[in-house]
């Protein structure tokens, strides 16, 4: 049986205006301003303003796929959640929340998926899966908000990698019988090793919230071994980014030298242009390094390509990779076929 084809209709984006500066970060942290901007990547980053909340700002950048694909909700048949659990408020489906901020059009059923920074292109993936095996859906929307900047501690050392965490939101439609923007394949690799490594220490069944877990900080993210993390991660995760990547375009039927654009995530600049060089793209003239904003999350492959198409990176016929990773420790790639 041929499947269907599957596409990326539209997107949206909402980036909050709110900023903190590299001034700023410096004397929160106690890292010099030229070592934020040149290690870190961090002119500034984008933070959460009034009314910013992470469903909140995965409806906005909903309404604004739907608006640029000229359908209403109710034309959607599955609403994935694929942005962080750290939202509204805890215990909530935060699909249905969205279905709910949309309007709760009723031609729809809503769910989450969670996998951290690795999330979107998980999302992606069911959504092309859930297309090709069932002929009564038509229209997928995927949507994500991200504010993990709230979890992070800037006097804690231990977790200073983590300090370009940022806040955003997207959105994408996903459409059957569609060959525009055709989705091709997609590669996830996750790690369990690394499962320990990063975490909030309170608020979860081994170490329940209480006042004197809210005093010592533990409502924040932590690394408790931050030197031996870095030590097993760093190559284990650099060789991970380029065979995540491979993996996808063997799947998609091309090779490296077919990349045209990489919406990769935002890390410290060397290993952002590591892992582009590796897969033979340059990493400013091919893909987008986010200075202003900082890190995303799993955003940040759908912020990649509107910046793309904006600053004409991406033209019609281009082979479109997109890379995301995520605590716990996970890697993805999926490949677009623009146009």
């Amino acid at each position: 049986m041929e499947l269907r084809p599957v596409g990326l209709e539209s997107w949206g984006i909402y980036i909050p205006k709110k900023r903190h500066t590299s001034d700023y970060i410096a004397k929160e942290t106690g890292i010099p301003k030229e070592i934020i901007e040149e290690k870190f990547g961090l002119k500034s980053k984008s933070v959460p303003g009034p009314g910013d909340h992470t469903v909140a700002m995965g409806a906005k950048a909903s309404f604004q796929a739907l608006e640029r694909a000229n359908i209403t909700p109710e034309d959607l048949d599955v609403i994935i959640w694929a942005g962080e659990v750290y939202a509204e408020r805890p215990m909530v489906v935060n699909g249905i929340k969205l279905q709910q901020l949309l309007g709760n059009p009723m031609n729809s059923w809503a769910f989450d998926v969670n996998q951290r920074c690795g999330t979107f292109l998980v999302g992606i993936l069911i959504a092309k899966s859930l297309i090709q095996m069932n002929p009564n859906i038509n229209r997928i929307l995927v949507a994500s908000g991200y504010r993990n900047c709230d979890l992070i501690n800037y006097k804690n050392q231990r977790s200073r990698f983590m300090i370009s965490l940022a806040a955003s939101g997207v959105a994408a439609i996903i459409r059957a019988d569609y060959k525009k923007n055709e989705i091709l394949g997609i590669s996830a690799i996750s790690d369990g090793r690394f499962a320990d490594d990063v975490y909030v220490p309170a608020g979860g069944t081994i170490q329940p919230i209480t006042s004197k877990a809210l005093e010592d900080g533990l409502n924040y993210l932590d690394v408790p071994d931050s030197d031996g993390l870095k030590t097993r991660l760093d190559k284990y995760s650099m060789d991970s980014f380029v065979k995540v990547i491979d993996n996808a375009l063997t799947q998609s039927g091309h090779v490296r030298e077919d990349i045209d654009y990489l919406a990769l995530l935002h890390m410290k600049r060397s290993a952002f242009e590591y892992v582009a060089r590796t897969v033979g793209v340059d990493p400013y003239s091919q893909s987008t390094y986010f200075e202003e904003i900082g890190h995303n999350g799993q955003n940040d492959s759908i912020i990649s390509i509107e910046y793309g198409i904006r600053d004409g990176k991406i033209k019609n016929g281009d082979i479109v990779v997109m890379v995301s990773a995520g605590i716990g420790w996970a890697w993805n790639a999926g490949v677009i076929r623009w146009g």
